[in-house]
């Protein structure tokens, strides 16, 4: 655990139009933010740590300004250190291919502030405009595509926004109770669940579909392969929860487990292996694959 971390770029919140009377800035910042908490809110109006776009400081006397831009580091007292490093497997001129450990956010998150995928890779290249064009879960191991480039980043977001991108993960779980059965085709309705960072099958339009097949078995374990045709958050674990299946180190799925620190010697047993698809750019298939392995027992 590492001590106070205070993020390298600034967030950004607008005030929202709204019919009056206002709310005070406090009040909009508590509501639109209420994980952080109220003191912590007031604490940073009142250490001057909250300007408008303009520079000009933003305390607890501004009037509320509908369209007024706030602008705000994101800081934590403690932020976790993860030990593990990522790779780069590939980078031209428009991507980078990152290969992901286990417990490290993609983005900013909760109490990750400096310690995510996007911070170490713009500190270790020099390229400050990389953004990711998909997200894996923090648990999960695995390829992330990044874009480089400004004027090609959309035909990227594409890729995985209309479902051309072929992901392939691996899993490591319990095997359900159909022994014979060896594919499952689950489609859905994702929605979010409770807690806010669970998810759960609702009725209505589907929007989660995915591909499950066991590849091997021993005992009570068996190795998954899981492709999945959309990108809802969580999928893979929940739709491997439905068939009766559970990963191994799982705290989420099928039954929320108490919250503990991370325990780095038990990852959660899903790796992002396989990235395919044609690049949009140099109009040719572009395959990469994963450098790290799930140990089957």
């Amino acid at each position: 655990m590492s001590g106070f971390s205070r993020a390298p770029r600034p967030s950004y919140a607008t005030l929202p139009d709204c019919a009056p009377p206002y709310p005070t800035i406090l009040d909009f910042l508590d509501k639109r933010f209420p994980k952080l908490g109220r003191d912590v809110w007031q604490a940073r109006l009142d250490q001057g740590k909250i300007r408008d776009d303009r520079g000009q400081l933003i305390d607890l006397d501004t009037p509320y300004q509908p369209a007024l831009r706030l602008c705000y580091f994101r800081e934590v007292d403690k932020e976790p250190s993860i030990p593990f490093r990522e790779k780069i497997l590939y980078q031209d001129e428009r991507i980078l291919i990152a290969d992901k450990p286990h417990f490290l956010p993609v983005t900013p998150a909760g109490p990750y502030v400096n310690e995510c995928l996007l911070y170490r890779l713009r500190a270790d290249t020099g390229l400050q405009e990389i953004v990711p064009v998909h997200r894996i879960d923090r648990e999960t191991a695995g390829l992330v595509m990044f874009s480089i480039d400004r004027r090609t980043r959309g035909l990227y977001h594409e890729l995985f926004s209309a479902g051309h991108a072929r992901k392939c993960y691996e899993a490591i779980a319990t095997l359900p109770a159909e022994q014979d059965r060896e594919t499952w085709l689950i489609k859905n309705r994702i929605v979010a669940g409770e807690p806010w960072f669970r998810v759960k099958v609702a009725e209505g339009e589907v929007n989660a579909i995915s591909k499950i097949t066991v590849m091997q078995r021993k005992g009570s374990i068996g190795r998954f392969r899981l492709e999945p045709l959309t990108g809802k958050q969580h999928q893979l674990r929940l739709h491997l929860s439905l068939i009766g299946s559970q990963i191994l180190n799982d705290r989420y799925y099928p039954h929320l487990q108490p919250k503990h620190a991370d325990d780095f010697e038990h990852p959660l047993q899903l790796l992002a292996q396989e990235l395919c698809f044609r690049d949009p750019v140099a109009n040719k298939m572009r395959e990469f694959q994963s450098t790290q392995s799930l140990e089957f027992p």
